[in-house]
């Protein structure tokens, strides 16, 4: 937990940069509160603050920030400098900061680096970014099989001190295929004489090295995972993945959901926009399909501008009736894309949540349709009119849930990320459908007989 009095006082120290108090503090404080004050500091203060860190520190806080936000801070460092913290950064975060680099200049970097590091960055590098070979670090712990438990205790006492983590413990035969897993805790306790092949669990999951990041860190979730071994095609194991990892993953991914969901770009594009033409470019796609959507709601108003004539009143309830069937679209749709993303909405159950969903739309309809034609009867004195804002509610509704729920399924069922089917979208698509039904239901139960203007 960071103390508020020491960041007050290190704001103060940066700016009368007094640099051994400013040392003192920082040599108390977790790299993680590090980070956190840097994204308080403004301007130049910034690079002051940063320079103050020894190397093994500003590594540590180099990995608390997000890749995008470690730039600017290599940009102004050394080279030399630079090679000597990213040989204190553990493999995985290194592949995310020099992913974010030009070619050029991480060619050059990774010349630098001592020979171990180099043949396996550049095999990490050519991974893809969200893969789980683009996450997955290889600084961890593994046991051949025919050793004893003594030996391996001794291995881990050797490598334990450079792995991210130590509670689980792969183990490889001596082609390095995974061939089972153990933890730290039952190694220890285990008899010193036996062989690590007579304790192990052989039944491991793990992940390919070309797995989706987003389904390593479900997996991980389902079987509540610290770390899981990433192998390829022939098993051979080639790094794990941490659950700090994972928990960035998820988090990733539902920001990106929830902007799509918003219909505007993924939280890392928003914060390089640092433009208002560059807010435009990223926001006007989604607003142009709106407005064209929008003009067809205007131009089914115009279709039945005669209706509108000839009823002033059936006017007024448009708003309510496109406004109640837009949230109630949203609703289901916030629903089903979250059951695709967690895996609780699947190929077999599509049908029954989509009938429930659809009941469900229903019920409210009909509840909701009630109390407007109730409004309505005593507003416009006009039975009829009463019946057809209610009736068109109630139908409206459960076309409204229906849909929330069909698009995110049909998108996902053709390999497209089911967000996309944003809010915008789904509202956009819904006033149009909620205008026809009300107008036909107007002209239906209300007995005008009113040609269609096109």
């Amino acid at each position: 937990m960071k103390n508020e009095r020491e960041i007050t006082l290190l704001k103060q120290l940066i700016l009368s940069r007094k640099t051994d108090e400013i040392k003192g503090i920082l040599s108390r404080l977790h790299p993680a509160d590090i980070a956190e004050i840097l994204e308080e500091i403004k301007g130049e203060n910034k690079k002051v603050f940063f320079e103050l860190l020894d190397l093994e520190k500003a590594a540590e806080v180099l990995e608390e920030l997000e890749p995008a936000e470690r730039i600017p801070y290599i940009e102004a460092m050394p080279e030399s400098q630079l090679v000597k913290i990213l040989e204190d950064m553990s493999a995985d975060e290194i592949i995310d900061l020099l992913q974010k680099m030009p070619d050029e200049k991480v060619e050059k970097l990774v010349a630098k680096l001592p020979q171990e590091y180099r043949e396996e960055l550049k095999s990490l590098i050519k991974l893809a970014e969200d893969s789980a070979g683009g996450i997955m670090t290889t600084d961890y712990v593994y046991l051949f099989n025919d050793i004893s438990v003594a030996e391996a205790i001794e291995v881990v006492r050797k490598f334990g001190h450079e792995a991210e983590t130590i509670y689980y413990l792969y183990v490889v035969d001596q082609e390095k295929h995974l061939t089972g897993v153990l933890s730290l805790r039952e190694l220890i306790a285990a008899p010193r004489h036996k062989k690590i092949e007579e304790i192990m669990h052989k039944k491991v999951v793990s992940v390919r090295v070309d797995e989706d990041q987003e389904r390593v860190a479900k997996l991980m979730a389902k079987y509540s995972l610290l770390a899981i071994p990433v192998v390829d095609a022939e098993n051979h194991l080639l790094g794990i993945v941490t659950v700090d990892d994972a928990l960035e993953v998820l988090e990733e991914e539902t920001t990106e959901d929830i902007h799509k969901l918003a219909g505007i770009s993924t939280e890392e594009d928003t914060l390089l926009i640092n433009t208002i033409l560059g807010a435009v470019k990223k926001r006007l796609p989604w607003l142009a399909i709106c407005l064209l959507g929008n003009t067809v709601s205007a131009l089914v108003m115009q279709g039945y501008s005669k209706v509108l004539e000839s009823v002033v009143a059936v006017a007024f309830f448009i708003p309510v009736l496109m406004a109640t069937g837009g949230n109630v679209g949203v609703q289901s749709l916030a629903l089903s894309v979250r059951g695709l993303a967690t895996g609780e909405v699947n190929a077999k159950n599509v049908p029954k949540f989509l009938l429930g969903e659809t009941m469900a739309g229903m019920l409210v309809g009909i509840c909701c349709g009630a109390i407007l034609a109730v409004i309505a009867a005593l507003w416009q004195k006009n039975f009829y009119l009463s019946f057809v804002v209610g009736f068109s509610m109630g139908i409206a509704l459960m076309i409204s849930a229906f849909i929330g729920v069909l698009v995110p399924v049909v998108f996902d069922k053709m390999n497209i990320d089911p967000a996309v089917a944003s809010g915008p979208f789904i509202t956009t698509m819904l006033d149009v459908i909620v205008l026809l039904i009300y107008f036909t239901f107007t002209m239906k139960f209300l007995g005008l007989n009113v040609k269609l203007q096109l």
